[in-house]
């Protein structure tokens, strides 16, 4: 009868007389709202209703019984009922309760897409640029941050590799787990292992309760392990077996314990070179390393040090209340010019120092570092040629990229990040200047 009706309103309904059946189905199948009787033999339907809710939440549950008292009602609603009707139903207030219910459904969806949305695009909001460098970098994010893959970033201090972890952990499924971030090199080596696996009571001198480890506490969500490459050799084996077994074992426990949390690692080291030098482990390597993100410089971004120090600008300025700065083109100059060693901290420094020191709406070079307002980089001039003919911009352009390799000991990849094009473009320029150099060798032969 029930069916008929819902029917009749325009609902597509499923019908089941089994308690487990409708349980398995609501797990399995989209359903936008159940409505079950309270008095059933294999499951009440209090008991249906509160195990739908740990399963599906966003069903909502309609309780439907012929004692229709008070109490009953408020144990419906504590067992997280949506809505509580009575036998015999009014056609029209189960038509309105079921209504309101699919509604509701709806609306929790549509909330939680355009939650995961905002989350998704706050990912990349955060990493801020257009340089190709940086292009890069939201490329890959994109397209790993979905997965539960072992992710390397790698760069120097300061490049905001925390920044690539919080956004490859906001991109994918387990954006509303925690995020837990620990700096390997900040603990000392004997409370590591206690601070990543936990410790039972007991287990050392001074551990007086036990301790759940950051593993665990990921659990759901992202471990960020920065700095690894500052990891005592000792402990890297013990990483390595629980990123295997994908269990930890507490310091003082016999027990193994299962954790599920995506790993992620950040290092400002050439791990290869520290393989290399038996100060990192090859096979832990290869574990962690399974996609590598490279960060780059704040000196190979360009055009990306003004959009970051306009956000910076916005942001300490509502800090210290002191309306909408901006940056004038005097202030530019200098930002531009100077090569930023500590990269994007160092230029985020300086601008929340600018914003305290400044007397106006806007910054001025005086509320600059003095280091960054009289940095002069050396620039590399090749006017003329050896006989003192001027060279064509090509001729300049093959000395200037040379000129770069060797001052990068032959990286093409961070050669092409600091001349600014891309890697395939400084390939197919090589490629060129190579056949051209020898045609002419066979010319002049």
């Amino acid at each position: 009868m029930l069916q008929s009706t819902l029917r009749g309103f325009g609902h597509d309904v499923t019908f089941t007389t089994s308690a487990h059946d409708a349980l398995e189905q609501v797990g399995r199948e989209g359903f936008a709202a159940v409505l079950t009787d309270l008095g059933m033999a294999e499951m009440g339907g209090l008991e249906l209703c509160t195990r739908i809710i740990g399963t599906r939440p966003d069903a909502p549950v309609i309780v439907v019984t012929g004692n229709g008292t008070m109490d009953v009602a408020i144990e419906a609603m504590r067992a997280g009922a949506y809505d509580f009707l009575t036998k015999p139903m009014d056609e029209k207030l189960l038509a309105l309760s079921v209504a309101r219910a699919v509604e509701r459904h709806r609306l929790q969806i549509e909330v939680k897409q355009l939650r995961e949305e905002s989350l998704e695009r706050s990912a990349l909001d955060e990493l801020i640029g257009t340089s190709p460098a940086m292009k890069r970098v939201h490329d890959m994010v994109a397209r790993v941050g979905a997965s539960d893959i072992s992710v390397l970033i790698e760069g120097e201090t300061g490049t905001g590799k925390e920044l690539v972890a919080r956004a490859l952990h906001n991109a994918g499924p387990r954006r509303s787990g925690p995020f837990v971030a620990i700096n390997c090199g900040a603990v000392p080596a004997n409370l590591l292992e206690s601070e990543l696996f936990g410790h039972v009571r007991g287990a050392f001198t001074g551990a007086s309760a036990p301790r759940v480890g950051l593993f665990l506490k990921a659990s759901g969500g992202t471990l960020l392990l920065d700095e690894i490459g500052e990891m005592p050799i000792e402990m890297q084996t013990k990483l390595l077996r629980a990123l295997q077994e994908r269990t930890i074992r507490p310091v003082g426990s016999n027990e193994e314990r299962p954790f599920d949390a995506r790993i992620l690692a950040a290092t400002n080291r050439d791990l290869e070179a520290e393989v290399v030098a038996k100060r990192f482990r090859e096979d832990l390597f290869y574990r962690i390393n399974v996609v590598k993100i490279e960060v780059p410089s704040l000196h190979a971004r360009g055009g990306d040090i003004l959009a970051l120090a306009t956000h910076f600008l916005r942001r300490a300025s509502e800090k210290a209340k002191k309306g909408d700065m901006f940056l004038s083109p005097q202030v530019a100059a200098p930002l531009l010019a100077y090569d930023w060693p500590g990269n994007v901290r160092e230029l985020e420094n300086c601008i929340e120092r600018a914003v305290a020191l400044a007397r106006l709406d806007h910054l001025s070079v005086e509320d600059l570092p003095d280091k960054v307002v009289s940095h002069r980089s050396a620039p590399f001039v090749l006017s003329e040629g050896q006989n003192g003919e001027i060279l064509t911009l090509e001729e300049v352009d093959r000395c200037y990229i040379a000129r770069a390799l060797k001052l990068l000991d032959g990286n093409k990849s961070r050669a092409a990040e600091l001349l600014g094009v891309d890697r395939r473009t400084l390939y197919r320029r090589l490629e060129k200047y190579e056949h051209d150099a020898g045609v002419a060798g066979r010319e002049q032969a």
